[in-house]
């Protein structure tokens, strides 16, 4: 019988992506989404239109999955994105909780990686229209440190992902821990079919449970 997954997020840049990778290594994928009319569904993926901060119908959405992996996106232009980013992945871990599955891979920013001992999302370079957005995945990250109760992984992708490193799998990759993975350029890059791979290799190897890591080239 093929492993259930559920994907939160499962139409957006890096979730549509998750699926087409789980679906191609043959498990079967519950998409969890807004609107699931936007989901093409088929043989191996199902869809159900839920509001992630409905804790309760999440969780029995959830039940019955071997794993979930969320790729949770408050939307980058949303004013309130800060709020909107920490409080549904706070409810997204509860539901998770509340479901009874125990693997859960969630995916946060680039902004919490340390560089000389300071997070990327302090500096005065970082960028201000996603600062929000990465100091509640920041922060987010600090909430999913206390959780004993799942076996949570929080993934950062490389420094370049959300701008425009798409269209190239390799299933190539080197990860590290607290800090960016730099190439011989000095860059951290890796395309956002990468890190659908990179996702589903740890649910397969399971080599981060209650840690965070990184990935790039």
């Amino acid at each position: 019988m093929n492993k259930k997954v559920a994907v939160i997020g499962a139409t957006g840049f890096v979730g549509t992506q998750v699926v087409k990778e789980l679906e191609n290594r043959g498990y079967a994928v519950e998409a969890i989404v807004r609107d699931s009319s936007k989901v093409e569904q088929t043989a191996n993926v199902t869809a159900k239109s839920i509001d992630v901060n409905n804790i309760d119908d999440l969780a029995e959405a959830l039940k019955g999955n071997d794993a979930v992996i969320s790729t949770f996106n408050a939307g980058w232009t949303n004013p309130n994105l800060y709020n909107d980013f920490l409080n549904g992945s706070k409810n997204i871990e509860k539901a998770v909780e509340k479901s009874g599955v125990k693997r859960f891979i969630t995916v946060g920013g680039a902004g919490s990686l340390f560089i000389d001992g300071k997070q990327l999302v302090d500096g005065p370079d970082f960028p201000a229209d996603i600062k929000p957005g990465a100091t509640a995945a920041r922060d987010y990250l600090d909430e999913i440190k206390q959780n004993e109760t799942l076996d949570w992984t929080f993934f950062s992708p490389a420094i370049e992902m959300h701008q425009g490193t798409a269209g190239v799998r390799t299933g190539k990759y080197r990860t590290s821990l607290e800090s960016p993975v730099f190439d011989e350029n000095g860059r951290s890059i890796l395309s956002v079919e990468d890190v659908a791979v990179v996702l589903v290799d740890e649910l397969e190897q399971n080599n981060h449970i209650r840690e965070r890591f990184t990935a790039a080239y």
